[in-house]
């Protein structure tokens, strides 16, 4: 019972920085490795609390952060991703299930493609030289918390 609201604590915990992440993306353009750092290091106690076992569950997980990670180092070699973007991703790969991974990808991508809309447009209308800088903390965050709005919603009961 206890690691069941030890686990539900993580997931908040999670949520909140993945919030901070976003505003943090907005206001500077950067994703703290510090909050990179701490997601990635908190997803054992999430395992543990989730009762995951180490094979193969454990197992799955740092096989889909490795191959996530592998994949995005290279979007971020060719200039298509930022540094920070590919930590949280890949930190994230630690605590969500491949196929849920998946769904937050797909959610991401959506987000971002709008986000990148709303950007552009706004930046035509200010009539800006510059090239535009997506904060795609944002759509991270939003496909990570997309899915998992329904384990934050279930919040378990003290009775």
């Amino acid at each position: 019972m206890l690691t069941t609201y030890i686990s539900y604590g993580l997931l908040v915990a999670l949520a909140i920085a993945l919030i901070f992440a976003a505003i943090t993306d907005i206001r500077s353009r950067t994703i703290a490795n510090w909050l990179n750092a701490g997601i990635a290091l908190a997803a054992p106690v999430f395992w543990w609390s989730s009762g995951l076992a180490l094979w193969p569950d454990v197992a799955i997980q740092l096989g889909l952060a490795l191959g996530a990670f592998a994949f995005l180092a290279g979007l971020f070699a060719i200039n298509m991703m930022g540094g920070g973007d590919v930590k949280l991703l890949t930190a994230l790969a630690l605590w969500i299930a491949p196929y849920t991974f998946l769904k937050l990808l797909i959610v991401m991508a959506i987000a971002g493609g709008a986000l990148t809309l709303v950007m552009g447009i706004h930046h035509i209308f200010k009539k800006k030289k510059e090239r535009i800088a997506v904060p795609y903390g944002v759509a991270i965050a939003v496909g990570a918390l997309w899915v998992l709005y329904p384990k934050l919603i279930a919040v378990p009961s003290f009775a």
